[in-house]
């Protein structure tokens, strides 16, 4: 079942994702730099939301506090309850 993320602070709307078999899969960043958010998609994928998580929490994008790699932290956050 796909989930949907509404973003907060950086350029991308929106994250959308699946979990299967406690795997990250499809993740597709609405809006945002589409080469680098199409790598991370691809990176990620396969991994389990808690990896995703514990590797991209914290990134910064520039003078902002989060950026669209620690947005899908805290999607994935969300999803496992954290």
């Amino acid at each position: 079942m796909e989930k949907i993320y509404k973003t907060s602070g950086v350029c991308s709307r929106s994250i959308t994702f699946d979990v299967e078999d406690n795997k990250v899969k499809n993740i597709v960043f609405v809006g945002g730099c589409a080469g680098n958010l199409k790598g991370i998609g691809l990176l990620c994928e396969g991994l389990s939301p808690k990896a995703i998580s514990e590797k991209l929490n914290g990134v910064t994008c520039g003078h902002k506090s989060t950026s669209c790699p620690d947005q899908l932290a805290k999607a994935l956050e969300e999803f496992i309850g954290e």
